[in-house]
């Protein structure tokens, strides 16, 4: 795989020049995600990504570990805090932050764990989870607005991180884990596969739908995604990209 520090940068300048055209009435339109705007999204992503740039990187992260709300309430709270912040001044928050991230996750020694959401993450982890967030949410501002925002090579990651928490979303779902062999197309048609291939479960289609199957955005009834074995469907229904 490509670095993904170096894809992290380049998800944030794909998101920057999206952001840099939108008018301001477009900073006010409500997004894909409910009950937030694009600019309350923009937020979200400044709240989170100053959390790695701030001082205590490695115990700032430590708020969203709360068991007193769930971490859409604890964003959701987040957001409602600061809202209001104009456009212009938000972008330039955003930019700061986030295009200092890759590097201060780059320049972590080897070995560290930092504390994010549920569970302390490796520097190339938190990268991945940062690359997700920020390509689920921009969907969730260009598909409302019918901006353009083409699906790449960096969804490997992003395809990577659902099949690496599997475990994680069976024991959510109060299942038992299991193993699921993924064989997913790639934007550019060639073949990317995670897991077992002598797996008895296995999900076959298109690498850009399992990604928003696991980022929520879609289901997967709405996709070509195939999911045959025992365990398959189930992984379709409890996959994600994201902690909760």
């Amino acid at each position: 795989m490509v670095d993904v520090f170096d894809d992290l940068i380049a998800e944030y300048r794909q998101l920057d020049a999206v952001l840099a055209s939108l008018t301001a009435e477009q900073w006010s339109r409500p997004s894909d995600a409910e009950g937030w705007t694009v600019s309350d999204v923009v937020l979200h992503l400044v709240q989170t990504e100053e959390v790695i740039t701030g001082p205590s990187l490695g115990e700032g992260a430590a708020f969203l570990s709360s068991d007193e709300t769930t971490v859409d309430g604890m964003a959701d709270d987040m957001v409602a805090a600061e809202r209001g912040i104009p456009p212009e001044e938000l972008l330039a928050r955003w930019r700061k932050a986030a295009f200092a991230t890759p590097e201060a996750l780059r320049a972590q020694p080897a070995g560290t764990r930092l504390s994010w959401v549920r569970t302390p993450l490796s520097p190339r982890t938190l990268a991945t989870t940062r690359l997700a967030e920020h390509w689920a949410h921009a969907q969730d501002i260009t598909v409302p607005l019918g901006i353009p925002y083409p699906d790449t090579a960096r969804l490997r990651h992003v395809a990577w991180l659902a099949h690496r928490t599997l475990p994680y979303a069976f024991s959510l779902a109060g299942l038992a884990d299991a193993p699921v062999f993924c064989d997913l197309a790639a934007p550019d048609g060639t073949r990317w596969t995670f897991g077992d291939p002598e797996a008895a479960s296995r999900i076959t289609g298109p690498a850009a739908e399992f990604c928003r199957v696991g980022a929520r955005r879609v289901t997967p009834e709405e996709t070509g995604l195939i999911a045959e074995g025992p365990h398959a469907a189930d992984a379709l229904r409890v996959v994600r990209n994201y902690a909760a």
